[in-house]
């Protein structure tokens, strides 16, 4: 089963493919605001280090945001219209999961926190669980100063993890017990996104391309999740 993996939340344009969860090529652009012109041809480029054909594709997957909104189109465009030329399922991923998940295995809370402009910063909070990680909060946007508030409320450690946490570094640091894992971890990771698309596919978790939407995460675009485990 090999699966393409696509995010395109942040100015960061990054793809995968995979199969059985592992990685065999991947991607990453910083494309800022030309994400239409540096994904076509750098999956063109990843079909071809993958040595696949787009025929051998079983589902296609996407890092749904919150995110920019010219991007999150970008990406779940190409996303629905490759899907549905292959006549494949379509499996939808929070990009803020895919920011977490690369560091599941700490042992504090994990807010994972996405630049979304405007002086403002997606966000959620996650609890490291046997096997993987649970969203403990709903994903939310809020100015950096709102988001320490929150954090003084739950007084424990956190690793913050995100472009919007490197952005917003000085701000974040104004809580005590907060760690910045760094620049390395800035954007969603499509490794973590082949790997959970994988698994969901085992389970038939997966939806119609007409089915995936995107979620902006601002005003009457945001529809955010509960809690929910990984």
């Amino acid at each position: 089963m090999y699966v393409l993996a696509i995010d395109t939340a942040t100015p960061t344009v990054s793809a995968a493919i995979g199969r059985a969860g592992r990685t065999l090529a991947e991607t990453r652009i910083v494309a800022n605001r030309s994400h239409a012109e540096r994904l076509t041809p750098a999956l063109e480029g990843l079909r071809r280090a993958a040595g696949i054909e787009w025929a051998d594709l079983s589902v296609v997957a996407c890092g749904i945001g919150p995110g920019l909104f010219t991007g999150l189109r970008v990406g779940v465009t190409a996303a629905k219209t490759m899907a549905f030329a292959l006549g494949v399922p379509t499996i939808g991923v929070s990009s803020l999961d895919l920011v977490a998940w690369p560091v599941r295995h700490t042992a504090k809370r994990i807010v994972s926190v996405i630049d979304a402009r405007r002086g403002e910063v997606f966000w959620a909070m996650y609890a490291p669980v046997p096997g993987g990680l649970e969203r403990v909060t709903d994903e939310q946007v809020a100015r950096p100063e709102q988001l320490v508030a929150e954090l003084v409320t739950h007084d424990e450690p956190v690793l913050l993890v995100g472009g919007g946490a490197v952005v917003y570094r000085d701000a974040l640091g104004e809580y005590e017990h907060g760690e910045i894992a760094g620049p390395g971890f800035d954007a969603p990771c499509v490794r973590s996104l082949v790997e959970l698309a994988s698994v969901r596919f085992e389970r038939e978790e997966f939806v119609t391309p007409l089915e995936l939407e995107p979620v902006y995460g601002r005003g009457a675009d945001t529809t955010p999740p509960g809690p929910k485990a990984m």
